[in-house]
């Protein structure tokens, strides 16, 4: 079995073995909009894109409602138009400026755009994403914007060989979110946590994820 129908049946045996409060977001990069559609049939409802034009073309082929639409790549200040016109939620939103921008055009079109705060949990000077200890002053900063609205963090953690050298930054992630939730910061929502990949989810979920983002694991591996 292959193509489509394979894809759709490692999505319900996957799904089968994921606990019920967990759920899982096809992280959708390179992917074709079949292999997308084969997901959606096999149960997933949470489809990631991390560029904002290859999400369009998805879009366009398979229609607003297929899906709920995520971003989970990079947003570039010149892209936060068109993203916040595209995308259900934003993932990654790791600066005052970048939210101010997605809250601007928010406001044009009478919405309010779902974020997470990116954390680089890692501290890894190469990737994106708010410092572990300065999540909590970026929450404040962010919170009195009246068109965007923080539902949780989403970190990615380090490329490594064995998943458990990542639990450390997953942990850390979790912290910061029951500490966030504590707060209970006005306009803030602390209800999901973004973390672990076709890799790691096994250990995120321990640690306490509430979005799982998997892409080969569900799609198989990527084409040349």
């Amino acid at each position: 079995m292959s193509g489509r129908p394979a894809i759709a049946e490692r999505v319900r045996e996957l799904l089968a073995g994921i606990p019920a409060d967990v759920a899982v977001l096809a992280a959708a990069k390179t992917r074709t909009a079949s292999e997308i559609a084969a997901a959606i049939e096999g149960g997933i409802r949470l489809v990631g894109q991390n560029y904002v034009q290859e999400a369009q073309r998805t879009v366009d082929l398979l229609g607003r409602d297929a899906a709920e639409w995520r971003l989970i790549g990079h947003l570039q200040r010149n892209k936060v138009k068109a993203a916040v016109r595209l995308f259900d939620a934003i993932e990654t939103v790791d600066s005052l400026r970048l939210a101010e921008a997605i809250d601007r055009e928010a406001a044009k079109l009478d919405r309010v755009m779902p974020i997470l705060i990116e954390v680089n949990s890692a501290r890894e000077p190469q990737k994106a994403g708010v410092l572990p200890e300065e999540t909590i002053d970026l929450a404040r900063a962010i919170a009195p914007l009246r068109s965007v609205r923080i539902e949780g963090l989403m970190t990615m953690g380090p490329l490594v060989k064995d998943p458990e050298e990542i639990r450390p930054h997953f942990a850390e992630t979790k912290r910061l979110f029951d500490e966030l939730a504590v707060l209970r910061i006005p306009r803030i929502e602390m209800r999901i946590l973004s973390m672990g990949m076709s890799d790691s989810y096994p250990v995120a979920i321990e640690e306490g994820a509430t979005i799982v983002r998997l892409g080969t694991v569900l799609f198989g591996p990527r084409s040349p």
